[in-house]
């Protein structure tokens, strides 16, 4: 009997991690802490997780109400998993924040990891390869370049300074690893000219604003604000997690006590 208990909580136990289910919160301004460049990819579909940087494991899924979006997880927050703003409030709402912006704040969604081929479409450069700051991911890059790994084998090094890139030059640089650890550039690495020609624009969290990253300037205005019970809608519901937890909980209580 002890054993047919300590399986159900084996059971219980897995069946929690497998559902996956984390309370996202929305995310307003661009950022990657191991220096992707936002001029390169899909800033609106971004996770900003908990933990590090992982040089596979670079993109997730994250369902809500019947809804699932793809995210690039290519930053590293504080504690909370913050998820960008626009797909957020899509996920919240079925709308984009700059059609209905709402607000709010963690919500139950259920995510999993993917593999890298489902952000495909979310990274802009030639093979859909991770763009990286020449003079400010090497750290990252040489983690990854250490190992068999999907950055390692599919990254593009840029001579942009900053991840909103507005300081660099729009350029392609190489690496000749493991004979080098610095980059090589046509112009010179890590030169901070103004570039303005890649702008990175984040959604403006309740108005839907399109703003500009580097100065906040408005460029496109954000739609009619609408109101979302979200309360009622994921504080009144068990996770799927938790209803596992608990189906196995009573057949122990029943397996011990009930015979």
């Amino acid at each position: 009997m002890r054993c047919t208990a300590h399986f159900l909580t084996l059971f219980a136990a897995t069946a929690r991690a497998s559902a996956k289910t984390i309370w996202a919160t929305p995310h307003e301004s661009y950022s990657s802490s191991v220096g992707v460049l936002g001029c390169k990819v899909d800033t609106n579909r971004i996770a900003y997780w908990p933990s590090s940087v992982d040089c596979n494991k670079i993109c997730v899924s994250l369902s809500y109400d019947g809804r699932t979006v793809h995210l690039l997880r290519i930053d590293q927050s504080e504690g909370a998993h913050d998820v960008s703003y626009d797909a957020w409030n899509y996920l919240v709402t079925g709308y984009s924040a700059t059609e209905r912006p709402t607000t709010g704040g963690a919500v139950a969604m259920e995510y999993e990891d993917a593999d890298p081929s489902a952000c495909a479409d979310l990274i802009h450069t030639d093979g859909n390869k991770l763009p990286l700051s020449a003079s400010n991911s090497m750290n990252y890059l040489a983690s990854c370049l250490s190992k068999d790994t999907w950055v390692g084998k599919n990254h593009l090094l840029y001579n942009i300074l900053d991840p909103i890139c507005s300081w660099g030059t729009d350029e392609l640089c190489t690496l000749d690893w493991p004979t080098a650890n610095q980059p090589a550039c046509p112009s010179q690495l890590g030169t901070p000219t103004a570039l303005e020609n890649d702008p990175v624009y984040n959604i403006q969290y309740m108005t839907g604003n399109k703003v500009m990253a580097s100065n906040g300037q408005v460029v496109a205005s954000g739609g009619t604000a609408i109101t979302v019970d979200l309360g009622q809608k994921s504080g009144g519901r068990i996770a799927r997690g938790d209803a596992v937890v608990v189906l196995a909980m009573s057949l122990t209580y029943w397996l011990i006590w009930g015979v």
